[in-house]
This record gives structure tokens, sequence and C-alpha cells, in this order.
């Protein structure tokens, strides 16, 4: 582990071997399968990151600008919950522009406020923990480079005290439904009685509504699914023609979620160096990256029960397109 430290700022790498080997691991496993695979986890590289916050921008992309409407609402009321001397902890914070919106709250509220945002990518975390310490000098900073578990181990490994615990954007819907409740469950069991949970949580709606937001007309989100494949060319050696493999998005309705697919526009046999392997690809086969599971209403209460939190307060926007729960958790 190696820590930067400034007066009110320290950046902490949990894991400097970083997740190369489990990302060859990843795709040997992906790519070898009978339906190919890529976890989408693997999109958000540094320029992956960077796509992602272009698309939160794109006018398809309705989840950024209801959550933004749905914030801008409760900040008052979510400060109300939490305790006065909370830390806030934030898991896959990238550039924490939503999250200004609780931090404003707060920084109002208290003389002195601790920020601890976790996120895979040191560069976007670095850049948004040095831009909110120049709007806000008093708070302290202190960024963990790590995924979502290694972060919140490492912060029970020191001892930090949560208060409130943020998710936003909705990422709660690439878990499978299981993976979902056993993730939050160790979320619940991080949890002291008074600590809050806040977390985002994309809803079903009409269909067309939600394929146009993970197909924008500006191609960024076709863009950043096609990531993927540069980054196995420059890490793993691979041989991926990008212009090879075209975006589509599949509404699962059984399911209740949004797949995106990367689909092989000819027959292709791709060499892949440092795997030792040659990933062979007929006409029309698809490698599957990305689920987003979407959620109602009854079904967010029933994955808290079952991951061991209590569903305190719930807001959603003025479409009833997205909402944002507070958890405690139950006892």
């Amino acid at each position: 582990m190696m820590q930067l430290d400034t007066r009110n700022y320290a950046l902490v790498r949990v894991n400097d071997q970083g997740d190369g080997d489990e990302f060859a691991r990843e795709v040997l496993a992906g790519l070898t399968a009978r339906h190919k695979r890529l976890p989408c986890r693997f999109l958000y590289d540094k320029y992956g990151s960077q796509l992602f916050e272009a698309i939160c921008a794109q006018p398809e992309y309705y989840p950024t600008r209801c959550e933004y409407e749905i914030l801008n609402t409760c900040a008052c009321d979510i400060a109300d919950c939490v305790r006065d001397d909370a830390d806030i902890v934030e898991l896959g914070s990238g550039s924490s522009i939503k999250t200004r919106i609780i931090i404003e709250e707060f920084a109002r509220r208290l003389r002195s406020l601790r920020y601890i945002p976790i996120d895979i990518s040191e560069a976007i975390l670095d850049s948004s923990s040095q831009a909110l310490l120049a709007d806000y000098p008093g708070m302290v900073v202190y960024a963990v480079v790590a995924d979502y578990q290694e972060g919140l181990r490492h912060l029970r490994d020191e001892v930090f005290a949560s208060g409130l615990i943020l998710w936003l954007g909705s990422s709660i819907g690439n878990f499978e439904p299981g993976e979902a409740a056993a993730f939050l469950r160790g979320i619940a069991d991080a949890m002291r009685p008074d600590d809050r949970f806040l977390m985002g949580v994309d809803l079903m709606k009409d269909p067309a509504l939600l394929v146009t937001a993970y197909s924008d007309a500006g191609g960024v989100t076709e863009r950043f699914n096609r990531n993927i494949l540069r980054r196995i060319n420059r890490e793993l050696g691979g041989a991926f023609k990008l212009h090879n493999f075209a975006h589509r998005v599949v509404l699962n309705m059984p399911l209740s979620r949004v797949e995106m697919h990367l689909v092989s526009t000819r027959r292709q046999r791709v060499a892949i160096q440092r795997l030792g392997i040659e990933v062979e690809l007929e006409k029309g086969e698809t490698i599957q990256t990305e689920n987003s599971y979407k959620y109602t209403l009854a079904g967010i209460e029933r994955l808290a029960f079952a991951a061991g939190l209590r569903l305190e307060r719930q807001w959603l926007d003025a479409g009833r397109l997205f909402s944002v729960n507070l958890f405690a958790r139950r006892e």
C-alpha cells in the first residue's frame, strides 16, 4: 500500500499490484466461454472513466439528470438523518460532481468535514479530490484507490467512522441479483446502528427510453463499449480491430435488465498474445459486456431486506424514472 499526504489530503493505493492479473484471468475465462462475456468493471480504465463522464452528459442518459433533481430536493433531509459528526464515504466516486450537492449541505452545517472517496481510477480520483479541496479548503479528503470491497475493508481496518456511505448512479444494477444482495450485506455488516447508506437505483420504465439511454446519437456509449477491446489490445497484446464490432443494446424484459453487447460484424480470429489464445468469432456472434438491472419500488425493498438493511426514506424524480434510497442497518 502506498500513501501520499499533504496537510488535508491523503491518497492511498490499497492494491499497488493493480488488477492486471485479474483482468487477464477474466478475459481468458470470458472469451473462451460458450457465450462470450467480459465484466463491465473493466470498461473503466482512465479513458473509459472519461467516456462514462461524457455519457452522463448525453441528452439520452436520463439517470444523471434525474439523480441531480432528487439530490437537489432531498440533500437537507439526508443531512437531517445523519449524525452531526458524520464522515462521508463514497463508493465509485468518479468526478464527484453529484456528490457536491451533499458536500455543500454538510459543509454548511459542520465546522469540519471529512470526505472519503473510493474509486478504481486513480487519475479521476486525484483530479476530483484536488478540485474539491480547491472549493472547500477546510475539508479533509482521504482518497482510496481500490474497488468497492477492497476500499470498504481498508476503511474497516483503519477504524474509520463512516456516518454516511454514498453509492450514487445506480451501479447496483450491474450486479446479478444474488450478488447485489451479498454485496449490500457486506455494507450492512460494516455499518453501525447510527450510520446511513444512500444508494441510487434505476427503475423499470418505458422500454424505448431504456434502450436509447444506452445508445446515444453521439456514439459515446458505443466508444465506451468498444474501449474494453482497446484495453485488451494495450494490456494483453490483443489484435482486435475495433471497426469489426458493432454496439448493440438489448432489453431483456424477463430478467428486467438492459444488456450491452459487442457484435462481430464478420467471421474473424483474434490473437491475444499474453494469454496465448486465438478467439474465434462468427459473424453476428456477440460478446456481452454489461448487464444493468432495473428495479421496481417493491423490488428495492425486497433487496434491502435480503441484505439486512431497512429502507428509511425514498425519493423519486418528478417523472418517477429514478430513485434515491436511504437505508439503515436492520437490527
